[in-house]
């Protein structure tokens, strides 16, 4: 098992540098009621340098996200009765994948057949670099072999109450009471990126094997594990696991590895609260604050390379 504590970094800016070279990502997100998961997953990928952002939400639901910041696009999604996204919206989904680099799913779009159903088809995908959340993971707890079904290029971003519902449609063992080892067993399991949330983040994923070009050897791949250092209680807040997906999506989109991504990502997300609680105390910082924090939160993690 290989420790981690080396922060990742973002390449510096080219001067002639358009948007198109920062990421095009697609944030599948939202229901009647939770428009503001969208909105926050979609302003955070904007704050984190995506060059451009799509917020894919329900059609009754897309002029109040649309609303709420106008420097993303949205993409509009059939729906069912109960405002929630319907089975009808695969062949747009499908779309919308294809045209972007990076795809987040799962903020506020709640728990159904047909989404079940959408994400499946989802992680059958080639190619495709899928960040997973919320009640994203909560449909997943409910797809029977999930990982061996599994094409796509995926990170899992689980709360504890997230990983216990995982965990139990995977294992038969009870989940172990050691965090890291919980994320280590789920990255091996499933072959894809942990990000188990919480005081401490660990995130944890399998490096794969590569050769040696001046030897031509096999370097034998292993658990990478880290633990973030960042962040405050204050962070325990609606909306804040939302604003980490925008931001873990939008680094995927500017050419981050997944672990990598979400290494920088948790770090920043964390730091961002940090200073954001120096301004606002821990008992009233808010998911926004978060998000206003990321500017200083990504100098401050640049000037320290």
């Amino acid at each position: 098992m290989q420790i981690i504590e080396n922060i990742p970094k973002l390449k510096p800016r080219a001067t002639d540098a358009h948007k198109g070279d920062f990421g095009k990502v697609c944030i599948i997100a939202g229901s009647i009621g939770m428009s503001g998961a969208a909105a926050l997953a979609g302003r955070s990928a904007l704050r984190a340098g995506a060059g451009l952002v799509r917020v894919a939400t329900p059609k009754s639901v897309l002029p109040i996200v649309a609303s709420i910041e106008p420097s993303f696009t949205t993409i509009a999604l059939p729906e069912d009765d109960a405002g929630r996204i319907s089975a009808k919206a695969i062949n747009v989904i499908l779309d919308a994948v294809n045209e972007n680099d990076a795809v987040a799913f799962g903020p506020g779009i709640g728990v159904s057949g047909a989404i079940k159903t959408i994400l499946q088809t989802l992680l059958e995908q080639e190619n495709l670099r899928l960040l997973i959340d919320a009640d994203g993971l909560n449909n997943l707890a409910g797809i029977k072999d999930w990982p061996g079904k599994l094409k796509a290029e995926v990170i899992l971003t689980p709360h504890p109450g997230e990983m216990k519902r995982l965990w139990q449609g995977l294992f038969r063992e009870e989940l172990p009471p050691e965090r890291q080892q919980q994320a280590i067993q789920l990255a091996q399991q499933t072959k894809t990126t942990i990000a188990l949330k919480g005081a401490g983040t660990v995130v944890s994923d399998l490096s794969t094997p590569s050769i040696t070009l001046r030897t031509g050897s096999l370097k034998a791949g292993g658990e990478k594990v880290y633990i973030n250092k960042t962040g405050n209680p204050g962070m325990a807040t609606a909306g804040s696991g939302d604003v980490l997906t925008g931001v873990i999506t939008a680094l995927m989109g500017q050419g981050l590895s997944n672990f990598d991504a979400t290494v920088l990502g948790v770090y920043i997300h964390g730091l961002a609260g940090d200073i954001a609680a120096e301004k606002t105390g821990q008992i009233s910082l808010i998911a926004t604050d978060i998000i206003e924090a990321l500017s200083d939160a990504f100098v401050r993690s640049q000037s320290n390379s």
